[in-house]
């Protein structure tokens, strides 16, 4: 059975009318989602540090915001948006002594929930509503008057407006109008760690990284090698993402198709899915969070030595050199900056 797409005409009118929304902080999602509340209508603000990078960001945004406590007395619905590792400690020394009762607490991710890093109080409702893409991108498509798929969830409804709470808000982020999915805390944080894991970022990023040293171990040019198994993943991810792996194999020769389905199945075969399922095991039985919150709790020493040996890598570096050369992506940085 397919799952039910919701969109803003599923959604009560009014669903979060006249509830004050603090966004506890103010990056990628943070950013986004004030934005597209305050032009949605709603009543936002902002909490964040005065004088700091993200309190400078809001203001010249034109968003109304305070200090992290003060943003939350009298919110109606705390949307809490801070990296993972520190949501324990902004719950316990912001939230928690300063929410009103019956407050909402709103997460983009749920690994605090799921893996005991927060126990909310009774009184409080507890939801989730995640974008399917980047805060720029949530951003840009909602001024388009458009909108990026987003999830939804309720793992508590104290208050018996939890589900409007979640949806309410997620139209006013404009995930409604890409398409509204129900979910799960435990089946978004699971199978968000497992694609992030062990395919969107560990997975290819391993892939093309040992597709390059194949290559370059054989006596091929690096600059060959780059562009064989990095550069080009460019053009069969766009090709995914519009229209799936049919997409991918109309546009591509003959020759590449038959190479896709005699080879691809050699590379990433029964030993490599039985790994995956040993990633998402660690997942699942909490494993992988405890290893990750010790890490932080150490300094994370191992975690900068990985980064820095990716940082130094040889494909690195020879990607450096090439890049100089794209104009296009020296355009693009001109832009961004």
């Amino acid at each position: 059975m397919a799952i039910t797409i919701y969109t803003n005409d599923d959604i009560k009118p009014g669903a979060i009318a006249g509830q004050r929304i603090a966004v506890i902080g103010y990056g990628s999602q943070g950013r986004a989602h004030a934005q597209n509340l305050k032009d949605s209508g709603h009543d936002v603000v902002v909490g964040v540090r005065q004088g700091g990078t993200g309190w400078k960001h809001a203001t010249a945004d034109g968003v109304p915001t305070a200090e992290p406590a003060e943003a939350v007395r009298g919110a109606d619905i705390i949307a809490i948006l801070t990296p993972d590792m520190i949501q324990n400690e902004v719950y316990r020394d912001i939230i928690e002594p300063n929410a009103k009762p019956g407050a909402a607490l709103l997460f983009a991710h749920g690994f605090s929930i799921i893996y005991d890093r927060i126990t909310p109080r009774d009184d409080m409702d507890v939801i989730l509503v995640a974008p399917k893409g980047p805060g720029d991108l949530v951003r840009r498509e909602f001024a388009r008057g458009r909108g990026v798929p987003s999830l939804f969830a309720i793992e508590k409804d104290a208050t018996g407006k939890a589900r409007d709470r979640a949806m309410g808000y997620a139209k006013g982020i404009g995930g409604a109008t890409g398409g509204l999915l129900e979910t799960s805390f435990r089946e978004e944080t699971e199978t968000d760690l497992f694609g992030e894991q062990a395919v969107l970022c560990g997975g290819a990023k391993e892939l093309v990284m040992s597709g390059f040293n194949t290559l370059v171990e054989a006596g091929y040019q690096p600059e060959i090698a780059y562009f064989e198994c990095l550069h080009e993943l460019k053009l069969i991810v766009d090709l995914f993402y519009e229209g799936g792996i049919s997409k991918m194999h109309h546009f591509i020769s003959e020759t590449a198709k038959w190479g896709a389905v005699a080879s691809g199945p050699r590379v990433i075969n029964d030993e490599t899915r039985a790994r995956m399922k040993t990633v998402l095991t660690e997942i699942q039985n909490g494993t992988f969070a405890r290893n990750w919150i010790a890490e932080n709790e150490a300094g994370k020493p191992q975690y900068a030595a990985w980064l820095k040996a990716d940082s130094e890598s040889q494909i690195e570096q020879t990607g450096a050199r090439l890049r100089e050369r794209m104009a296009w992506l020296q355009t693009a940085k001109s832009e961004a900056a």
